[in-house]
């Protein structure tokens, strides 16, 4: 697959999921820029697979203005925006504070809109574009103790539904994919929380986030960059609004 005209930017890049992401989109030939809050990791990504990089934070307009100014002068329109940039806080629904609740909803909706937003003017421009986010089966259902995680992911939902509509006539699609427990760094550090938090086991806490997954075992981040390529390629022309679950058969 050769893909010299297709610029994609890939949010929170440098890691997880978005570092999959971008080494998915490089092998098969697109023009690829990542963008994350953190300059390190960004340019370990860079170099493993030659994506342009840019320091950003989703949840700054300004930030994202002036990093996505930064990667067109490098790999020119930006015709994919993939939002990948998001972040889960575990605290009861009772303990929840103000700013906790923002926070989540910042970092996981305000970012997706910032990012699709700011890319518009481009996929406008060249009469095609694919809007993505990475969502999360807390986008179809509800889970203890992630209260505003959910909401949040409900949100992208409900965004990329709408948005999809308004788009269709522009021959730009946009799409969510809904992960269950993808194997990351996130992942590790949601373990170590139930195992202070519970005295379980790291083993007992893997078990008890995999027993929702028929398959019994974690969605990896290449599964997720997979269908996200397919997702950018003309085969999937006709597929807009969609959520699409990656979770074994959980939901």
């Amino acid at each position: 697959m050769t893909n010299p005209s297709k610029h994609v930017v890939v949010t929170g890049g440098g890691t997880g999921v978005g570092a999959a992401i971008a080494q998915a989109f490089a092998e098969a030939d697109f023009k690829v820029s990542i963008i994350g809050r953190r300059e390190e990791p960004l340019q370990q990504i860079s170099a493993k697979t030659g994506a342009a990089y840019a320091v950003g934070d989703v949840t700054d307009r300004a930030s994202i203005d002036h990093a996505l100014d930064k990667l067109r002068a490098q790999n020119g329109p930006i015709t994919i925006a993939i939002a990948n940039a998001g972040a889960a806080l575990s605290k009861p629904f009772s303990a929840m504070s103000q700013a906790d609740m923002s926070s989540m909803l910042d970092i996981n909706v305000t970012g997706v809109f910032n990012v699709w937003q700011a890319c518009l003017a481009d996929m406008r421009d060249e009469k095609w574009g694919r809007m993505l986010a990475v969502a999360s089966t807390a986008s179809l259902k509800g889970y203890p103790y992630v209260s505003g995680y959910c909401a949040a992911k409900h949100g992208v939902l409900g965004l990329t539904r709408a948005v999809s509509l308004e788009m269709a006539k522009n021959n730009i699609t946009v799409n969510a994919v809904c992960p269950g427990f993808v194997e990351t760094p996130m992942l590790e550090a949601s373990i170590e929380n139930i195992v202070e938090k519970t005295g379980m086991s790291a083993q007992a806490a893997q078990d008890s986030l995999m027993a929702g997954n028929p398959m019994k075992r974690f969605i990896q981040p290449n599964e997720v960059a997979d269908t996200l390529l397919w997702l950018a390629s003309t085969g999937a022309a006709s597929v807009n609004g969609q959520a699409i679950s990656i979770n074994g058969g959980e939901i």
